[in-house]
């Protein structure tokens, strides 16, 4: 059987240039109407018991090219478990080397959270006791934009992920903080379903999810510069969520992400927004700090640069909300490559420890949730 490489299904991209044997030229595939790419996701097939050689050669001109050095590209031959495969990034290219086990291998940029497995949570979480769904309006696509509600507290709590779709590691952050909101065994769970009612929206970008790409839309837009006048026309996934956070009010909020060159997790903040105030910056600086006391996972001393006072970004979610709704809110990074704190040989940052790190984002939520305004 000769090798080959696919990349027609949901989230799939890649071009193959050329083949020599068990060595293939590769180009990721730009998203639609935009100059953004990094993300990439394909299927090799019979290779078992070969050596390929998959070569990137593109990998210089992608939107974060920092992101590759140090970084390995994940491998998985059931789409469950995701192993860090040999990469090297050189010359301007990323080469993936590795013994195939299998005729059937899956290579990505991280491990995928499809449309599918979506879905799949989206159902299950729905039925779960106190739990409403809706969709808040269609995207360019036509997807649904799924939102979840649940708990009967006064405060409102914000929780949103994958603006940017490349970023998968934000919806199995989504998949974790869920299961745990919606265990009715849990103490943690409970007090806070008592205590504030929880608006989730764990996929911002469906379209751009499904598409393949790593940072925007349908048409080519960022999502998370478009929340100071979102339009129906080019974001309207972010005018339907702000639509509803204008309904609901927001008292703390999450923004789930990824970031492709920086090797820990972090949190960043609203310093820099015209409204601040000293009590939204404490109530920010000690959650930051509760995380980083329940979880070696989670750091305070790498990250992005604090805005100067009044300089900050209104199309941004985070500076939006803090500023419009006097929000504790906050963007939540986590990484492509992996913790450099506490490194994983065989896994690197995992779909399993973004789920794990949801758990302890709602422990340190549970710990400041009264203090929080209403």
């Amino acid at each position: 059987m000769t090798p080959q490489i696919s990349a027609d299904f949901d989230a799939g991209n890649i071009r193959v240039l050329g083949q020599s044997g068990d060595r293939f030229d590769l180009e990721i595939v730009a998203d639609h109407q935009s100059d953004f790419y990094q993300w990439f996701y394909f299927r090799l097939t019979g290779a078992a018991g070969r050596t390929v050689e998959l070569r990137i050669g593109n990998a210089a001109g992608s939107a974060y090219p920092l992101g590759w050095s140090g970084y390995s590209a994940r491998v998985s031959s059931d789409r469950v478990h995701w192993r860090l495969a040999e990469s090297a990034y050189a010359d301007g290219a990323l080469t993936i080397r590795h013994t195939a086990t299998s005729d059937t291998l899956w290579f990505a940029y991280f491990a995928p959270y499809s449309m599918e497995r979506h879905h799949d949570l989206v159902a299950r979480i729905a039925g779960r006791p106190g739990v409403s769904y809706r969709s808040l309006g269609r995207t360019l696509d036509g997807q649904e934009l799924d939102y979840l509600s649940l708990g009967e507290g006064p405060k409102q709590v914000w929780l949103y992920a994958r603006q940017h779709p490349g970023e998968s590691m934000a919806e199995w952050w989504m998949e974790g903080a869920l299961e745990r909101l919606t265990d009715p065994h849990d103490p943690i769970a409970r007090a806070l379903r008592k205590a504030a009612t929880f608006h989730i929206v764990p996929n911002m970008n469906p379209d751009g999810s499904r598409r393949g790409h790593l940072r925007t839309n349908a048409a080519g837009i960022n999502l998370n510069r478009e929340w100071h006048a979102p339009s129906a026309e080019k974001s309207p996934e972010v005018l339907y969520v702000r639509g509803r956070m204008d309904e609901t009010g927001v008292d703390f909020a999450m923004d789930v992400h990824g970031d492709e060159a920086i090797p820990y997790v972090f949190l960043a903040g609203f310093e820099g927004i015209p409204n601040w105030t000293d009590r939204q910056g404490a109530l920010y600086a000690r959650f930051r700090e509760l995380l980083a006391q329940r979880t070696p996972d989670f750091q305070v001393e790498h990250g992005y640069a604090v805005a100067a006072p009044g300089s900050a970004n209104l199309s941004m979610s985070t500076n939006q909300l803090a500023n419009r709704f006097g929000a504790v809110s906050m963007t939540l990074e986590m990484p492509f490559k992996d913790n450099d704190d506490l490194p994983d040989a065989e896994y690197g940052w995992s779909g399993d420890r973004s789920k794990q790190l949801a758990h302890e984002c709602l422990g340190a939520l549970y710990e400041m949730i009264g203090d929080i305004a209403q």
